[in-house]
């Protein structure tokens, strides 16, 4: 049987190192073909050498450049290619299998698209592609012949959780509802008004997951669930009201399915993205991912509760987004990447992340999709809006 061939977008963030790991577990079913990293060259320099791929591909000229001399002094004939079209080729390469999409933010939805359009086997890390383009990648999905498979740890849950096919709507399924587990992040506990002095290293210290910053800053304020709950009602075909949030701050229960028969299935583990990574990697198979088996009697309890929403109206404001439809939830993507981003700066206070969501997304009205160009004008327009928010408060 022939290796599957993988490329990893994003191999230098923490869901591509996690591929990387689980990879390197079975040399017997897969190979790398492509990594690309953005800004982490030396640590891609690395995993070339370790994985030895036929191309790499990174942000601009200068990091290829060394890369490429990098690589030839140790003797490896990786072909190092830039910039945002490379990355679109190696992800649509007819040679590789399947593309784990694990790109952070905005950038990644062009070259995820283009694993589709190449009706690649694609593992969706890179939530944003559904964020911003929902309706048009999931058209571009059934019209290409792809297989999307889901690597958030929530949605690959339900997943698990799902009768093989919702494309029908979730009533045809038998489903009544989705529940989203969310640990409520480092944050779910301090006084309201304690919240303003938050400062980003306590933001990115998760209580439960290792992750990139940006995404544990979006763990902390939940507009990471919020974003997960617009993904669902893309990969599952519901509507906003059909998708419920608990607060979960065990993180053993990854989301759970309610049946309208009164079932109700939950998929559960350690937290540690290598399970929905292995999962994706050898549907509809099982291997090892190196994750330890779960102890249920270590965690003894399982706790929930409803979500504050005045600790946490950026998940409000991802709800208000997919019911205004059309470019809202692209404008409210790239409106909370600027504000995470002066957040980390310290440019900004905690609470005022969601403070330029708000006024950036009821400042620029949802309008409706046809192509992808107007999902990239309304990524830029809602930037610039971000921006001209900062210059008048800070």
């Amino acid at each position: 049987m022939s290796l599957q061939q993988v490329t990893v977008l994003g191999a230098t963030g923490s869901i591509g190192l996690s591929t990387l790991d689980v990879l390197a577990r079975h040399p017997e079913s897969y190979q790398v073909h492509a990594l690309t990293g953005h800004s982490r060259i030396e640590l891609l320099a690395e995993l070339c050498v370790r994985h030895r791929p036929v191309c790499a591909v990174v942000g601009v000229s200068e990091q290829a450049d060394w890369l490429q001399a990098r690589l030839q002094r140790d003797g490896l004939a990786t072909r190092v290619l830039w910039g945002a079209q490379a990355l679109c080729e190696v992800a649509a390469d007819p040679r590789s299998d399947t593309v784990m999409a694990a790109i952070v933010g905005a950038a990644g939805l062009e070259p995820t698209l283009a694993a589709v359009m190449a009706g690649k086997r694609v593992l969706l890390a890179n939530k944003e592609a559904l964020v911003m383009g929902g309706a048009l990648f999931m058209q571009a999905v059934r019209e290409h012949d792809a297989l999307l498979l889901p690597i958030d740890s929530e949605h690959n849950a339900i997943f698990q959780c799902m009768p093989p096919t919702t494309h029908a709507g979730l009533a045809r399924a038998g489903v009544r509802r989705i529940l989203l587990t969310a640990s409520g992040g480092p944050f779910r506990d301090w006084p309201l008004e304690q919240l303003a002095t938050v400062t980003p290293e306590q933001a990115c210290a998760h209580p439960n997951w290792s992750m990139g910053r940006k995404i544990s800053v979006d763990s902390a304020t939940m507009m990471n669930k919020g974003l997960e709950l617009i993904e669902a009602c893309w990969l599952f075909d519901a509507t906003p009201d059909q998708v419920e949030v608990l607060v979960h701050p065990q993180s053993v229960i990854h989301s759970l399915v309610d049946y309208v028969d009164g079932s109700v299935l939950a998929q559960l583990g350690n937290p540690d993205m290598r399970t929905p990574i292995a999962h994706a990697l050898a549907w509809p198979e099982r291997i090892d991912s190196g994750v330890s088996p779960l102890d249920l009697l270590a965690v003894s309890r399982l706790d929930f509760r409803a979500p504050d929403p005045e600790r946490f109206p950026c998940l409000d404001l991802a709800r208000q987004a997919m019911h205004a439809g059309g470019t809202a939830c692209a404008v409210l993507n790239a409106a909370n990447e600027v504000a995470v981003e002066a957040f980390l700066q310290q440019r900004i206070g905690f609470v005022e992340i969601a403070e330029l969501n708000a006024a950036v997304l009821n400042s620029l009205p949802a309008e409706p999709v046809t192509d992808l160009h107007q999902v990239l004008d309304a990524d830029r327009r809602s930037r610039q809006s971000a921006r001209d928010w900062l210059g008048r408060h800070h």
